[in-house]
């Protein structure tokens, strides 16, 4: 499993827009080919702190969701964005033998 999280910080003006795009691009996603999640969440702290959290079952399935018009569409909305966003992927595995833990 892949983890993919894009941390955002939006101009306060465009917050709204940004979310709304966001929150139209979701559902779609969550109905690609090896979505397991998709969740838009805003910060308790800072309401202009966002963050666009993903699971995906395979490498493959997620390289595929980062060439498609779902994610070019979400890229361009980040002009939206104070400052660049920041993308991080991590690889989740479960060892064997932690379900007796």
């Amino acid at each position: 499993m892949i983890l993919v999280n894009i941390r955002m910080n939006v101009l306060s003006e465009k917050r709204m827009e940004l979310s709304q795009t966001i929150a139209s691009l979701s559902g779609s996603i969550r109905m690609e080919k090896g979505c397991r999640r998709c969740d838009f969440c805003q910060s308790i702290e800072d309401e202009n702190r966002l963050f666009l959290l993903e699971e995906w079952d395979t490498r493959k399935n997620l390289m595929t969701h980062l060439k498609s018009v779902h994610f070019r569409v979400l890229r361009g909305a980040m002009s939206l964005l104070r400052e660049p966003y920041e993308m991080m992927f991590h690889t989740v595995f479960h060892p064997a033998g932690m379900e007796e833990i």
